[in-house]
């Protein structure tokens, strides 16, 4: 068979759908409710539930292709893309899954009728593998036998291999078991003797395409014995990549139809001819092509290029593809147009790709154009870096040098070992990792784990089926207590322990599971509600109306939060105020209806704000994350740039003109791929079942939601944008009132502006005019200012410090380890703005190498400016030298490696703080 890589996909899951799997799209590449992974790198992940028993679903045999990053962690093969024929950041895993139905022998059949009959596979060229027995697990003896009964091949085609190659684990408890792997041999002549070696320069050797994992253990805790589990699974994972390469005839992923195309743009775009070799050109145009895609894909989620988590992994990955670009000689920004030839290829099996492609051409543009101007000034630093080392006979740039470059300006390492190179100099690369990683580690490590607490483990196992969320229908209603959970404080600390108890009494702070509820748990950026808990005394029927008061010992909790920690499982977190609670009660659940009702009105305005932004600025301003309740909602999205005046206008009139409508709120349930034909706006971030619901509140604003909503437009009353701004590279931040909650804010205009009126002595509609003519008279004065200050350091004076003019202050300068240090007091009063400028003057004027530090009393307190050279930037840091010196007068501060500030109430220990800083630099410079 000789097909497209669509064609394919497409084969693999026909073939298992027409054997009863169900077929389900791919999962988002970010990982939806799962702190445990950055990105989904295998094709189980989305069943990782299922596997587990926690969540479940309505069949018991799935197929998917899945999209995968493997990037970080210990599936990380970001080092070996380009330089191998078969290693990926992105891929698409084909797989197929079995929960509990069918096992072995099922699994082994399909899969060699698949690749044999269906793909045309030669099986003359293909061996499998089991796992021969390790670690008091035995031998695979049931797959060796289905393997001889399927393929007919000998022992020398069915080969035995450890623990490392065949055994898989999630993690050091829960399911396990053996694997099979099949293998494929590219070349002339197939050579038993080789299996096991890298693939030769010419693409001959053998390749893994397909793993079929047989989860028969479990492990109940860490290095426990395992046992057997009562229904086996399958997990079964192909890579699209591997498996196209197989097919199509060619010896590299990278000769694919999948990945040629756009290593073959790159080689355009730098005007050169692709080799396939491993020459460094054709190195960088593969890694160019793969690192595309990986952008391509994390862009259309809404992953930016940022500093945190997985935004600085896509960070790191484009950076290193334009570092290659850079390699090439490509002096534009190009990526984006590799990107956007991803989107083209791709974007028929992956809408989302489409549906960003604005996004992802303009992320891609922008974050190549601020590391071009990184890379600018890195190189700058360089060439400075380079003069000195000849004048002073250095053969290697420094550890601290070139682990500077990358912590302070993001210059990367490698880059830095190439130029150094090319300039005859060494650099001390290891010991700069070292460095680079200490700071990384300084930052604080990123936990993955956030480890459920065992006793929701406990709770949900208690309760069986899932709790019934009735809050849709009904704010209140009755229920059965059947789990309590005790919270508590131990030893001072913050840390909360849990422990299921039978009852608990007034004072206690509780976690109350019941059957049923109207108490909608915190998901999707809603909040929890809050509300109460009563049996007898001051309770309400399930129809809200109150009950007879009863004893004084009946019970009443007032319910702070609600939660849902796992699937299925919904915690009311309060604490005790009355009586006594207890498993098996009967209660009356609450839900405080002016909060519910806020935050109803609050999430229906986020729907109408997603379109309204999609509608004022394009489609690209998709949501990335909102946070809705009683007193305010926050949306996050996808923009580059601030709201203008206008855009915020146009906004709002869009959604108060949809709630003067006062159209239905329309709610279904259905098929989550029947809503997405429909046209209902997924978020990428949540987590969908197989049956959604979808809310409709104009023609254009459908989507997925599983919040609670006004029951029409027209209950949402006025809506206002009260603030907006920026919370990463390429996402803005919209802050909103609704209802009352918008006209207090309106009124609190008002009131400011009245305040300003009389303030500003303005009548009618002059009051701008008034405040126009203040500032620009408050701005004449501060250049009057600054000019006395100016002239009374340049020509000397008294003051608190100052004199001998600027020529004396620099002969007052200091060498310390070649570097030209000055500290010094300028008179009282002198502005913050006006030491930067000084110090600035005078580092100036000292030369290359030089450090200085001005203070001065002003308002009553000490500020310090301290400027260092760029030259000096790699021995003394102007943020260290201030730190220890702004403590002497009772502050602190902070700034960049050549510019820091601080300020301090103890403004007599100024003197004293400025002498220290001699010490200080002398200090740091020989540590």
């Amino acid at each position: 068979m000789s097909a497209s890589s669509h064609q394919i996909r497409r084969t693999f899951l026909d073939f298992f759908a027409s054997r009863g799997h169900e077929v389900v799209p791919s999962a988002p590449i970010v990982p939806q409710n799962d702190p445990t992974l950055m990105f989904v790198n295998a094709g189980m992940v989305p069943f990782k539930d299922v596997f587990t028993g926690k969540d479940r679903r309505a069949y018991t045999r799935a197929a998917s292709s899945q999209k995968c990053i493997r990037i970080s962690g210990k599936h990380n093969d970001l080092e070996n893309v380009g330089v191998t024929a078969r290693h990926h950041t992105f891929f698409e895993m084909l797989g197929n899954f079995s929960f509990g139905d069918y096992f072995k022998e099922e699994a082994i059949t399909s899969a060699w009728e698949l690749l044999t009959k269906v793909y045309g596979v030669p099986k003359e060229r293909l061996v499998v593998t089991v796992f021969k027995g390790e670690n008091n697990f035995p031998a695979d003896e049931e797959a060796a036998s289905i393997w001889r009964k399927v393929t007919g091949f000998g022992d020398d085609r069915i080969l035995r291999l450890g623990m490392a190659d065949n055994f898989w684990s999630m993690g050091d408890t829960g399911p396990c078991g053996p694997c099979s792997e099949i293998h494929f041999f590219t070349g002339d002549e197939v050579d038993l003797a080789r299996f096991g070696e890298e693939p030769r320069l010419d693409g001959s050797g053998w390749t893994e395409i397909w793993n079929l994992v047989f989860m028969q253990y479990d492990r109940a805790e860490k290095d426990a014995p395992v046992t057997s589990l009562p229904a086996p699974s399958i997990d079964t994972g192909m890579g699209l990549e591997r498996i196209s390469f197989v097919l199509q005839g060619v010896t590299s992923n990278y000769d694919t139809d999948l990945l040629r195309p756009l290593v073959e743009r790159a080689a355009e775009i730098a005007g050169k001819k692709y080799g396939a070799s491993l020459a460094p050109d054709d190195v960088s145009m593969r890694v160019i092509a793969d690192h595309a895609r990986t952008t391509a894909f994390l862009v259309a989620e809404g992953v930016m290029p940022e500093k945190q988590r997985r935004e600085y992994v896509l960070r790191r990955v484009m950076r290193r593809a334009i570092r290659h670009g850079y390699r090439l000689g490509i002096e534009k920004p190009f990526l984006h147009e590799v990107a956007l030839l991803v989107v083209d290829r791709m974007g028929d099996v992956y809408p989302e790709l489409r549906d960003r492609r604005e996004l992802i051409a303009r992320v891609t543009e922008d974050e190549e154009v601020r590391f071009r101007a990184t890379l600018k000034r890195g190189m700058k630093i360089l060439d400075e870096r380079f003069e000195e080392m000849r004048e002073k006979g250095d053969k290697a740039l420094s550890a601290p040098a070139a682990a500077d470059l990358y912590t302070t300006y993001g210059f990367p390492l490698d880059l830095t070992q190439v130029i150094c190179g090319e300039q005859g100099f060494a650099v001390d690369l290891e010991g700069a990792e070292k460095i680079v990683k200490g700071a990384d580690e300084a930052d604080g490590p990123i936990d993955p784990t956030a480890a459920v607490d065992p006793a929701y483990r406990q709770a949900r196992e208690k309760l069986g089926s899932p709790v019934t969320f009735t809050g849709y229908e009904r704010e209140a209603g009755e229920s059965e207590v059947v789990v309590i959970i005790a919270v508590e404080t131990k030893d001072g600390s913050d840390k909360l322990t849990r422990a299921l108890v039978d009852r608990a009494s007034a004072g206690a702070r509780v976690e109350v599971v019941v059957k049923e509820t109207p108490f909608y748990a915190e998901s999707g950026g809603q909040v929890g509600d809050i509300g109460v808990i009563t049996a007898g005394f001051g309770a309400q029927d399930a129809e809200g109306d109150p009950k007879p008061q009863m004893s004084m010992g009946d019970l009443r909790i007032r319910v702070t939060d609600t939660q849902r920690p796992l699937t299925g499982l919904v915690v009311h977190e309060g604490v005790v105020e009355a009586g006594e609670v207890s498993v098996g009660q009967k209660v009356t659940l609450t839900v405080d209806h002016a909060a519910r009702s806020a935050t109803r009105r609050n999430h229906s305005a986020t729907h109408l704000l997603h379109w309204a932004l999609r509608t004022v600025l394009g489609e690209h301003a998709q949501q990335k994350g909102s946070r809705v309740g009683p007193d305010m909602l926050r949306f996050d999205f996808a923009h580059n740039k601030p709201l203008t005046r206008d855009e915020v206008e146009r906004i709002e009139d869009l959604v108060n003109g949809k709630v003067l409508e006062n159209a239905p709120v329309l709610t279904e349930v259905l098929p989550v791929d029947e809503a997405r034909k429909r046209g209902a706006v997924a978020i990428f971030e949540e987590k969908y079942g197989d049956v959604v619901r979808m809310l409709t509140m104009t023609q254009d604003s459908i989507e997925l939601c599983g919040g609670t909503h006004a029951r029409a437009l027209g209950d949402i009353g006025l809506f206002k944008i009260t603030g907006e701004g920026g919370v990463a590279a390429g996402v803005r931040r919209v802050f909103a009132a609704t209802g009352k909650n918008a006209l207090g804010y309106m009124r609190g205009l008002e009131d400011d502006i009245q305040k300003a009126r009389q303030v500003a002595k303005a009548q009618g509609g002059d009051l701008a005019d008034k405040i126009g003519k203040i500032v620009a008279h408050e701005r004449e004065l501060e250049k009057k200012v600054a000019e006395l200050e100016r002239r009374l350091i340049e020509g000397g004076g008294p003051g608190g410090g100052g004199g001998g003019g600027i020529d004396a202050m620099l002969a007052e300068a200091r060498e310390i380890s070649g570097i030209k240090v000055l500290a010094r007091r300028m008179p009282d009063g002198t502005q913050a703005a006006a030491l930067r400028e000084i110090a600035e003057k005078l580092r100036d004027k000292l030369g290359a190498s030089s450090l200085v530090l001005v203070g001065a009393v002003d308002a009553g307190k000490a500020q310090l400016a301290v400027m260092v050279s760029k030259a000096a930037t790699s021995r003394v840091k102007a943020g260290d030298v201030i730190k220890n010196v702004a403590a002497l007068v009772g502050g602190r501060g902070g700034g960049r490696p050549d510019m820091a500030q601080a300020g301090g109430p103890e403004a007599g220990k100024l003197d004293e703080a400025i002498a220290a800083t001699y010490g200080e630099v002398e200090r740091l410079v020989t540590a």
